[in-house]
């Protein structure tokens, strides 16, 4: 079993929970029944606790109660958003095609320099390459969920968003390389697949499919595969060096979501 301390925070696994599980239950998840879902994955309760006061704070989990009358927690109108916003990208079945880019032009006045902090960084979040200062570059098929991100953090005054395509003076495969720390991004898809593929190999070995253990392994694997689509825009394979380890480890993941998913809903009881 994944050693659950050294990989992965509580509060991430919470919304990992709630997007691959909990926002299709029949209203609010109750609180005893995250303490339950996530010890199967070795978080204690007073980590549940905490991770789910900080979630609260931060807007994305709403207390309410049950139909029973216990108390819970439901997902906000911004998370439900985050989450649709997600699976375009964690889900996605196809290898994207070149279909040209989205630049992101920004201007912070000095006075709001904070804002200029905060902005690179959520565009980092969002998968954009730094084409020159002030200029950041995606795919043209993030640009929806941009918008949606920056709108929500009240940034959208300071960015122009632009479509385009790329027509020199470099090769376009060289100009990438500037754009995204290529290495840094292929160890990342290096280290899911460490962590994962072996996890895939023990269930292609076995005919039966437990519901807990079907739900750890899969919540385990989709925690960290889905910061995975962020820090790797999804380029186009004729742009990334050859043996680029991002094909396979998207398709560990598949197998692993096709696997297990269903069958861990079972635990889960939806």
């Amino acid at each position: 079993m994944i050693n659950v301390s050294d990989q992965h925070a509580p509060r991430s696994l919470i919304v990992t929970l709630y997007g691959a599980y909990g926002r299709f239950m029949p209203g609010p998840v109750p609180v005893a029944e995250l303490i339950r879902l996530l010890a199967a994955v070795g978080v204690d309760a007073p980590s549940v606790r905490s991770s789910v006061s900080r979630l609260k704070r931060r807007g994305l989990l709403l207390p309410a109660r049950t139909a029973q009358g216990a108390a819970g927690y439901e997902l906000s109108a911004e998370a439900r958003q985050l989450l649709d916003d997600g699976d375009r990208r964690i889900y996605a079945t196809t290898p994207p095609d070149d279909e040209g880019w989205v630049l992101a032009v920004f201007s912070v006045p000095e006075s709001e320099r904070q804002k200029r902090h905060v902005l690179r960084s959520r565009l980092a979040g969002l998968g954009f390459g730094t084409a020159a200062p002030g200029v950041w570059i995606a795919p043209a098929r993030l640009y929806e969920e941009s918008r949606h991100t920056l709108q929500r953090l009240r940034l959208d005054p300071y960015v122009d968003f632009f479509r385009g395509e790329h027509l020199g003076f470099a090769p376009t495969a060289e100009a990438v390389a500037r754009w995204w720390d290529l290495a840094a991004i292929a160890k990342q898809h290096e280290a899911f697949l460490d962590r994962h593929a072996r996890v895939l190999r023990d269930w292609e070995r076995r005919a039966d499919t437990p519901a807990e253990e079907a739900y750890r392994d899969y919540l385990l694997a989709l925690d960290t595969w889905r910061h995975l689509p962020y820090a790797d825009p999804g380029l186009p394979a004729g742009l990334l060096p050859s043996g680029w380890p991002g094909a396979r480890s998207a398709a560990v993941f598949r197998e692993l979501h096709v696997r297990l998913r269903d069958a861990g809903a079972a635990f889960v009881g939806v």
